[in-house]
């Protein structure tokens, strides 16, 4: 399996688009397009091989599930995850004929997720960084009552950083992914101890994420219903308040 230009720059285009956060009130960028299960199928449509693309992603969505991002601090980047890690992982899959179903597949497939995860980090604070340039020039005009100007600052300017950070890395990386690949084949023969190493962590990867996951979810035995089947009723005083119905005298006293 190769990656041509046009693919990559699709694949860039697509991880540009789930580097930011905000896209469609939050319900589209980061927070869907930027998952592995999601990113999964992308890449298997693009890439033209739909199955493997979902398998590696459900492998790699196992150790990101429980991924937070508490005040802008990030682990792993999903979004390289989801755009450099799965089609790399799918390349590696096919050029050591492995079954992205089976326990060796999954294995390397979340193995070449975390590498590319933590690379991903310093595109995410990349990404950042520029972002703070557009946030100077903002105040500036605001300071200057140039407000026709700011639109810059939120629409436009920060597909400059998104194209440095996101678009341009996924297009190398995924374009040199083919050669590199070929290159760990041939250095690391799949009964050598570091393949044999790399298969083990990667089998362990996804128990980390589920163990976090049991970390942040269950706090007593009732909380494994939820857990377990994925889905939880509403519980008076942990979820919504008691307060009373509001009343049209209400807003007639804060009138008066």
């Amino acid at each position: 399996m190769s990656i041509n230009i046009v693919q990559a720059i699709i694949l860039g285009l697509f991880a540009s688009l789930s580097s930011m956060p905000g896209l469609g009130g939050t319900s589209i960028g980061n927070y869907t397009l930027g998952r592995p299960l999601v990113g999964g199928l992308i890449c298997g449509i693009v890439l033209g091989d739909i199955p493997t693309g979902i398998l590696v992603g459900a492998a790699m969505q196992v150790v990101y599930i429980a991924l937070v991002t508490p005040g802008g601090t990030v682990s792993a980047d999903v979004r390289a995850v989801s755009y450099i890690g799965i089609p790399l992982a799918m390349i590696a899959l096919k050029s050591y004929g492995l079954d992205p179903a089976s326990a060796e597949g999954t294995a390397l497939a979340t193995s070449f997720g975390t590498m590319v995860g933590t690379i991903g980090t310093v595109l995410f604070y990349g990404t950042a960084t520029m972002n703070l340039v557009w946030q100077h020039m903002g105040w500036a005009w605001v300071d200057k009552r140039e407000y026709d100007k700011l639109p810059l600052v939120d629409y436009v300017f920060p597909w400059i950083s998104h194209i440095c950070f996101s678009l341009i890395p996924t297009v190398a990386m995924c374009m040199a992914g083919e050669p590199v690949v070929n290159l760990i084949k041939e250095r690391l023969p799949m009964d050598g101890i570091p393949m044999k190493t790399l298969f083990t962590v990667g089998a362990l990867l996804p128990c980390v994420g589920i163990a976090i996951l049991l970390k942040q979810i269950v706090r007593n035995v009732l909380d494994f219903i939820p857990y377990l089947f994925g889905f939880h009723g509403p519980q008076p005083g942990r979820f919504h308040s008691r307060r009373r119905p509001f009343r049209n005298s209400d807003l007639q006293a804060e009138d008066a």
